[in-house]
């Protein structure tokens, strides 16, 4: 177990997430995850949006395959796990009762048994790590411990990218706001020459330029800018 863990630490270790789409980075950890869990024939990452579910990445085509089956139907150990925040393990897929309808027809996919790991984030759980195998009986504890080492790594690959997209966005907005704020200074330039008013005389004209038309501040400021036209004078 020790060495199994060693081995999946190092090789976690190694797995850049700086940089990249997530996508790919998930691609890169399914792969590790169904080397490094002795029973899995196949792996997937389940996230849940708002409430909607559905596969990031996969390694093995039966994997995504019983993914949807019970995206289909709306339940079944994935979901429930990543719902839950609770480890499912389904040791004999052809004799499962918890999910009936499901576990008939991914047994007709060959599937023998199944892991799914909760994915933890920030207190609340978003989705879940499945590992799925030909075989009855193929995940015991030690696979359960090195699924749950590698939902928590990908919990931090998932943290680091809405952590990034979150301050691209802040980037963004941030320019957005200096932007219309200069186009704003600069109409305000051309109202205080053009009528000999004030800096807040200038802004008040503006301001009632853009509610007599109905039309964002900072478009009515850049058409004056554009053309000299002061919207609605």
């Amino acid at each position: 177990m020790t060495e199994s863990l060693s081995s999946l630490h190092a090789e976690l270790a190694g797995v850049v997430l700086v940089g990249r789409e997530l996508p790919d980075v998930l691609t890169e950890i399914v792969q590790i995850s169904r080397r490094a869990i002795p029973g899995a024939d196949a792996t997937s990452i389940t996230l849940i949006r708002d409430e909607r579910a559905f596969t990031a990445a996969f390694a093995g085509q039966i994997a995504m395959d019983a993914d949807e089956l019970q995206y289909q139907r709306g339940y079944g150990p994935c979901l429930d796990a990543g719902r839950s925040g609770e480890v499912f393990v389904v040791r004999d897929m052809s004799a499962e009762d918890r999910w009936p309808d499901y576990a008939l027809h991914a047994a007709r996919l060959g599937v023998g048994s199944s892991l799914s790991v909760p994915l933890p984030f920030q207190g609340a759980t978003i989705g879940a790590l499945n590992n799925y195998s030909t075989e009855p009986g193929a995940f015991g504890d030690v696979d359960v411990r090195l699924g749950e080492e590698v939902a928590a790594f990908v919990a931090i690959a998932v943290g680091n990218a809405e952590a990034a997209a979150r301050a691209t966005d802040d980037v963004m907005n941030m320019r957005r706001a200096m932007d219309s704020r200069a186009v704003i200074e600069q109409a305000k330039g051309i109202l205080m020459e053009r009528f000999k008013v004030t800096s807040e005389q200038a802004f008040t004209l503006l301001t009632h330029a853009s509610q007599r038309s109905n039309v964002k501040l900072r478009d009515v400021a850049e058409e004056l800018t554009d053309t000299g036209v002061l919207r609605g004078s």
